[in-house]
């Protein structure tokens, strides 16, 4: 069975019946449109999503550099003293922020931090001149920075440390003059001010790495899945390899939620549900792979006996997948029909107590578990769609407005 994705279907209406012959003429004339030019691939790489999160790290280091440059034009440029603090500043504020979900809250906690500290920085100049002791100067310094190391620890803790930062870097160790510190403040503005704007150029959204990084777990959950039950062996490093990967993506989804969360305006607890049943597919799959299918005998059983339904739990998930990565085309919508309906698998209290299909007594005993699983995952596979088809809305931020989608 081949196990390249399904072709992308004619986007249909409302009423689902097929477009109407000029709409497909567009569709193949925008299939068969001329190849982009040099300036066309150049303009499709900075405006595409999907490039972006491919290079995410040259993009982000492409607007740090950016950055750095006009904070030093901005700054010598009209030769101002202390200029390399408006530099440091910048980095501080956006080197390492990367998505546009997170961006504006820690940016604008950064800013908060450095403007704090540099007052604070200011007060102690301005302390030291009227008092001219450097006693009290370091006993004020020291008392502030456990202040902020108490902060430090909890979810104030990047305005605590940026407050101590800047502090040591306005007023030094409390003999820096006062017009030195006035000079710093300012620095430490203009960094701000060219940070803030940097940090929305080319943005990353974390939904489109949320995205992709589903899709590509999605396939490779279809590839696994089409290998079993068509009786091709896996070998066990190439089984190892393939859940190390989706391994390391489940976590890496896990870590953008929040930022998705703030993007899409979802719940995270929805998110969350997406998250666990996720982690089920994956679970499912892999005892299937390292359970009884391991026997070379018991593969082409397995396969007759699940082979109508994984064509269509496999078309279910390359679907999804599609989906996710095509999301503003209308052609890569979230497949809409269930991949099995109710009466096509036994319920699980009905496995566990032996009141499954007529069908099941005639599965061999080596062969219940593993159907079962099968029947479980394709069931996941279910519900995950019905998941996605119901928060399109949200997570296709690309795409057009479009009513609800029924799961």
């Amino acid at each position: 069975m081949s196990l390249d994705d399904p072709p992308p279907t004619p986007p249909r209406d409302a009423a689902g019946s097929p477009p109407s012959p000029d709409v497909a003429a567009a569709a193949h004339a925008r299939r068969v449109a001329p190849p982009r030019t040099r300036i066309g691939r150049l303009a499709r790489a900075f405006t595409s999503p999907y490039y972006r999160y491919r290079h995410a790290k040259f993009f982000h280091s492409l607007r740090v550099g950016l950055a750095m440059l006009v904070s030093i034009v901005a700054t010598t440029g009209v030769d101002i003293p202390h200029g390399i603090w408006a530099s440091v500043t910048l980095l501080v504020v956006i080197g390492g922020l990367q998505h546009h979900g997170n961006i504006r809250k820690k940016a604008a906690e950064r800013a908060a931090g450095t403007l704090l500290g540099a007052t604070l920085g200011l007060a102690l100049i301005l302390q030291q001149n009227v008092f001219d002791s450097l006693t009290l100067t370091y006993v004020l310094m020291s008392v502030i920075a456990a202040v902020c190391a108490w902060f430090a620890i909890g979810a104030a803790g990047y305005v605590a440390l940026l407050t101590a930062i800047t502090m040591c870097i306005v007023a030094g160790h409390g003999d820096n003059m006062i017009d030195t510190g006035l000079w710093r403040t300012l620095n430490v503005l203009i960094g701000i001010v060219i940070a803030l704007a940097f940090s929305f150029a080319l943005p990353l959204h974390a939904t489109y790495s949320w995205r992709y990084l589903l899709a590509d777990n999605l396939r490779e959950c279809a590839r696994l899945y089409t290998r079993m039950t068509t009786g091709v062996p896996i070998g066990s490093d190439e089984q190892l390899a393939a859940f190390i990967r989706m391994g390391k993506r489940l976590v890496q989804l896990r870590s953008l939620m929040p930022s998705v969360a703030k993007e899409i305006d979802l719940p995270i607890t929805r998110l969350d549900e997406i998250q666990r049943l996720h982690r089920s597919m994956l679970s499912a799959l892999e005892m299937l792979s390292t359970g009884t299918l391991a026997q070379a005998e018991l593969r082409e059983a397995f396969a007759q006996q699940c082979g109508p339904q994984a064509n269509a739990v496999r078309m279910t998930l390359l679907g999804a997948a599609r989906a996710l990565r095509f999301a503003g085309a209308t052609q890569f919508r979230m497949p809409q029909t269930p991949c099995l309906s109710v009466d096509t698998a036994s319920t699980p209290v009905q496995a566990a107590t032996g009141e499954a299909r007529s069908d099941c007594d005639e599965i061999a005993p080596a062969l219940q578990g593993p159907v079962w699983l099968a029947q479980r995952f394709a069931e996941q596979v279910e519900r995950m769609r019905a998941l996605l088809a119901a928060t399109e809305r949200n997570w296709n931020i690309e795409g057009d407005a479009r009513p609800d989608a029924s799961p």
